[in-house]
C-alpha cells in the first residue's frame, strides 16, 4: 500500500467518537515551540481533554534548534509522537514526502482554512495536505503612540502620507523616525521588502506568477519595492548600518523611535517593555484607493504521524486544533500569533487585534520567496536580503537588484528560463 493510499485509509475511516474508545489512548506532540510548554500544558490539552475523555495528550518538545535533526531521527527509528509540529514550506514537505506526514486532504476540518493558509503544507501541486495551519504572524508597522500625538502626526494610510510623516519626525529631532538595522540582513527583507511590497506585485497574483514564470523579478511590480527602499536610509538614525535586530528593539521599546517596521510575533515583547501606548499600521499603499495587500505569513501548522498508532485520536485532535475554541486560546495566550482558520476570533490584546483587523480590509499572501523559489543555488531568500539591504544603502540601483536577483533564479529555475 502506498503512502497516500494509507493517508486516505486513515482520513476516511469515520472518526471515533471518544466514548467508544475501549481504553485511554495517549498522543505525543513532537513541536520546537519549547517556549509554549506551559501553554500547552495549562490551557491547551486541558481544554482537550475535558471534551474528549479517553484521550490524553503529551506535549514533548525539542529544542528548536535541534528539532528537525531529533525530529527525523525519531521518525527513522519509529519512536517519534503521534502528532508532529510543522515547519512551513520544505521542510514538512520533506517530511511528507518521505512518508512521514499523513495525507489530511480528507480530513473535513480542512474546510476552515484558504487557500493561502494551506499552502505552506501542500504539495507544489495542491493535491495534498499534511498539515493543519495553525496561525500566522502579519507583517506592519508599530508605531509610539505619545510620539505621533507629540508631533501632531496623523496614522499613514498612503506612502506620501507615509514618507511626510518620517519627515517630519526627522525634522522635529525628539525621535528617531523609524527603528531598523542592517546589521543582521534578514530584517531588511522580512520587515522591509516583504512587508511593502505585497502592495506592488499584488499579493497572490504577483507571488504565484513569480512561481509560474509569468512574471520576473526585473519587472517593475518587484523592482519599484527597492526604489522605495532606497528612501528608507535617510530615516533610520545614525550608525544604522552596525544596528543589529536586538538594537533596534531596544531603541523603539526605549521611546528612542517613533515607528518600527515590525511583525506581529514582536507584540508580546513589546507590551513588557514599552512603557508608552502603541499602535499598529499596515503597509501604506501607494495611492489613496488602491486595494491594501498584508503579508499574513504562515508560521506553524500540526499533523500527523504516518505511522501512529493511533490514528482516529489524532485526527480528533487535529479537528478540535482547526476549532473556533483552540483559535481563541491559542490567539490570546500568545497575542501577535494569529489562527489560521476562517471562523472570527475575539482577541484582548489591543495591539494583536490591530493587526488581525487588517485581514478584513486587505488581501493575505505570504512571503514571496518561501514556497518552491528559495529551494536552489542560489538561494533567493537569501540573495533578497543582501539586495534590501543594498537598496536601503543605495549600494546599487534597483533595477541591478531586479537583474542581479533575476539571473539567479533563472539559472536554477526552469519556469523563469
Amino acid at each position: 500500500m502506498t503512502r497516500n493510499t494509507i493517508g486516505i485509509a486513515l482520513l476516511t475511516t469515520a472518526l471515533a467518537t471518544t466514548s467508544a474508545l475501549a481504553d485511554d489512548v495517549t498522543l505525543n506532540i513532537e513541536s520546537w515551540r519549547n517556549d509554549d510548554l506551559k501553554l500547552w500544558q495549562e490551557k491547551i490539552i486541558p481544554a482537550f481533554e475535558a471534551q474528549n475523555p479517553g484521550i490524553k495528550v503529551n506535549f514533548t518538545p525539542s529544542a528548536p534548534a535541534e528539532y528537525n535533526a531529533v525530529l527525523n531521527s525519531k521518525l527513522d527509528a519509529g519512536s517519534a509522537g503521534d502528532i508532529i509540529t510543522c515547519r512551513p514550506f520544505d521542510a514538512s514537505l520533506a517530511l511528507y514526502e518521505a512518508g512521514h506526514l499523513a495525507d489530511l486532504s480528507g480530513l473535513d476540518a480542512m474546510s476552515n482554512f484558504s487557500d493561502v493558509a494551506k499552502s505552506a503544507w501542500q504539495t507544489d501541486d495542491g493535491s495534498a495536505s499534511f498539515c493543519v495551519p495553525m496561525a500566522s504572524v502579519i507583517h506592519g508597522f508599530i508605531y509610539n503612540k505619545d510620539a505621533f500625538a507629540d508631533l501632531g502626526i496623523a496614522v499613514p494610510e498612503t506612502e506620501d502620507e507615509f514618507f511626510a510623516a518620517l519627515e517630519a519626525i526627522k525634522a522635529d529631532g525628539s525621535y528617531i523616525p523609524m527603528a531598523m538595522g542592517t546589521n543582521d540582513q534578514w530584517e531588511a527583507a522580512t520587515m522591509g521588502y516583504n512587508n511593502i511590497g505585497p502592495n506592488y506585485w499584488k499579493g497572490e497574483e504577483g507571488r504565484l506568477a513569480l512561481i509560474a514564470g509569468d512574471q520576473k523579478l526585473t519587472d517593475e511590480a518587484w523592482v519599484a519595492p527597492y526604489a522605495t527602499l532606497a528612501r528608507w536610509g535617510a530615516y533610520l538614525g545614525d550608525g544604522y548600518e552596525a544596528q543589529t535586530y536586538p538594537d533596534s528593539q531596544n531603541i523603539f521599546t526605549l521611546g528612542r523611535a517613533a515607528i518600527y517596521p515590525a511583525g506581529s510575533w514582536e507584540v508580546s515583547g513589546f507590551n513588557s517593555l514599552a512603557d508608552f501606548e502603541m499602535g499598529a499600521f499596515k503597509p501604506p499603499v501607494r495611492k489613496a484607493g488602491d486595494t491594501c495587500y498584508i503579508s499574513d505569513h504562515t508560521d506553524i501548522g500540526i499533523g500527523m504521524n504516518a505511522a501512529t498508532a493511533n490514528p482516529e485520536a489524532a485526527q480528533t485532535f487535529l479537528a478540535w486544533v482547526a476549532s473556533p475554541e483552540f483559535a481563541t486560546i491559542f490567539a490570546n495566550a500568545l497575542p501577535g500569533f494569529f489562527p489560521l482558520s476562517s471562523a472570527p476570533v475575539e482577541i484582548a490584546d489591543p495591539l494583536a487585534a490591530e493587526f488581525v483587523s487588517w485581514r478584513g480590509e486587505c488581501e493575505s499572501t505570504i512571503r514571496s520567496t518561501y514556497q518552491i523559489l528559495s529551494r536552489g543555488t542560489p538561494n533567493l531568500e537569501n540573495d533578497t536580503w543582501g539586495a534590501s539591504v543594498a537598496a536601503i544603502k543605495g549600494a546599487s540601483s534597483p533595477e541591478e537588484l531586479g537583474q542581479k536577483l533575476q539571473d539567479g533564479l533563472a539559472s536554477w529555475y526552469t519556469p523563469q528560463q
